[in-house]
């Protein structure tokens, strides 16, 4: 089974479209194979927050193929990424299973004060992580660093927890199941013992995280 860490810039926040994509392929004895990079036309403009994050501005993009040309290749099985979940909606939701090296971090390293992956590996790389992060919010630097978390956490795990892709995305779906609520009135209290009528009320509630629902009802992954 094939796993490939990919990493994108997209037009913003509001119905985002592909700016730039990149990915490399890994296997779990820290080896790479192939890798791809291609920025492409969004054929919408680019949000200011947007540019102000990757500075990729339209003009850069009007010769790019357009954001619909992008495919996964074939005999792709795993999606890894931080907060892949983004990237996964930016290209289409292509079904492939996703492996958050956000949810990992956390699920790791849970005293951090900040998870993002700048913030990560400088906890991990400490002396080089300044250098490493010139390029951020570039795709191709962006899967690069996660690349090097990857390979910090599977040093980490137990060896159950990572003996194949499929053990490893396991993992993951536990890791992504929250034990603390991150927002509203009982922010901060762990999910256990927030208040009956309170997660009934959450329930009931739109669009809520399918792996937050799974911690309100008490489920496992």
């Amino acid at each position: 089974m094939t796993a490939i860490i990919l990493d994108t810039e997209s037009s913003g926040l509001d119905s985002p479209r592909l700016v730039e994509v990149a990915w490399v392929e890994v296997s779990l004895q820290l080896g790479t194979g192939t890798r791809f990079f291609q920025r492409y036309n969004p054929q919408k403009p680019i949000e200011l927050g947007a540019l102000a994050t990757h500075h990729i501005m339209d003009e850069d993009l009007v010769e790019c193929p357009p954001y619909t040309d992008f495919k996964l290749p074939d005999g792709i099985d795993y999606l890894i990424g931080y907060n892949i979940d983004y990237d996964w909606g930016v290209i289409g939701q292509p079904p492939v299973k996703r492996i958050c090296m956000l949810a990992l971090c956390r699920y790791l390293w849970p005293q951090l004060d900040s998870h993002s992956q700048s913030a990560v590996l400088y906890y991990l790389n400490r002396p080089k992580a300044r250098e490493l992060l010139k390029a951020a919010h570039s795709a191709e630097a962006d899967v690069m660093n996660c690349m090097r978390i990857l390979w910090r956490v599977l040093q980490v795990l137990e060896p159950e927890e990572k003996e194949s892709w499929e053990a490893l995305w396991r993992t993951s779906e536990i890791a992504r199941i929250p034990t603390v609520m991150t927002f509203g009135k009982h922010k901060g209290t762990a999910i256990k013992d927030v208040p009956a009528d309170y997660k009934r009320w959450l329930l009931g509630q739109p669009d809520v995280d399918p792996y937050l629902v799974k911690a309100l009802r008490g489920e496992a992954a």
